[in-house]
């Protein structure tokens, strides 16, 4: 099987171009790929397969061989393994609010729907910076799904790992627990994060993030993603962590994120009420697994 390592600011999948490739058992294939001593090494393995809908479809399986319906990281090196294999025409601009416009777009089916991105070549006319439509947060807390009653769920007290934290439920087709901190470099994460992830209160489990608001321009965070651990970078975490920063009244909602991995730019779109994010994705090999 021919894959692509890849990465968004260190997210790092297995790519499977399923227009020439058979994945008969991603979930079993996404375990093996992501063990970082006796496999390839990633936080999970993506599969860009045909679609009757968009471009492409993209579906992505977690480390622990559990299917996830988006991931902004991974959906950006979808986008740029797409562009730069010429495997779908690329359409016509794309406007992002408040940034130059983009030339190229494309469209990807997830779990979460269809979305469109923007692509902007480098000088070697390869994908270089991509912004990704990742549509309206869902803020009720029956469909992020939480067992929480409000809407929205902003601040709510919950005990876990002998701590109470206040948290902001958001989901951007995933679900994400939002907690802000003064200081992220006391947050045991690797205690915390299991503890939060399988909280009664997340039937369906739940991404964590940790941030700090640096100043109305900024904040930093951390994640534990949910079936993969702690990771340099999670896409959908960043915009569920833009919209809680907003909706707290500690980040406007133009907003730049410094992730363990690098920066993303997320723009909470008081026109459409959709989260654009743009950041690069990176080709790291080529290879076949035998």
């Amino acid at each position: 099987m021919k894959f692509t390592k890849m990465h968004g600011l260190g997210n790092d999948y297995v790519y499977v171009n399923c227009f020439e490739e058979d994945v008969i058992d991603p979930s079993s294939m996404a375990i093996a790929v992501s063990d970082r001593n006796f496999g390839i090494g990633s936080d999970g393995l993506i599969l860009i397969c045909p679609s009757k809908l968009a471009d492409v479809r993209m579906r992505m399986f977690n480390a622990d061989g559990s299917e996830s319906q988006m991931c902004g990281n991974g959906i950006r090196c979808v986008a740029k393994y797409v562009f730069d294999n010429k495997i779908a025409e690329p359409g016509s601009s794309f406007s992002v609010p408040g940034q130059p416009t983009l030339p190229h777009s494309l469209t990807v089916e997830t779990g979460n729907g269809i979305l469109t991105l923007g692509i902007m070549p480098g000088e070697d006319g390869l994908a270089e910076q991509i912004c990704v439509n990742m549509g309206q947060p869902i803020l009720e807390a029956s469909e992020i799904p939480t067992t929480f009653h409000c809407n929205p769920c902003v601040g709510e007290a919950i005990e876990a790992g002998g701590e109470t934290f206040e948290v902001t439920c958001v989901s951007m087709g995933n679900p994400h627990a939002v907690i802000f901190s003064e200081n992220l470099d006391e947050i045991d994460l690797e205690k915390i994060g299991p503890a939060l992830e399988n909280h009664p209160a997340f039937p369906e489990r739940i991404n964590v993030h940790f941030v700090k608001a640096e100043s109305p321009e900024e904040f930093s965070m951390i994640t534990w993603e949910r079936g993969s651990g702690i990771t340099l970078a999670c896409g959908t975490g960043a915009c569920a962590c833009g919209v809680a920063a907003s909706l707290n009244g500690k980040c406007n909602r133009a907003v730049l994120a410094h992730l363990p991995g690098g920066d993303l730019m997320l723009n909470w779109c008081e026109d459409d009420n959709c989260v654009y994010m743009t950041g690069p994705a990176t080709t790291v090999y080529c290879g076949e697994l035998c």
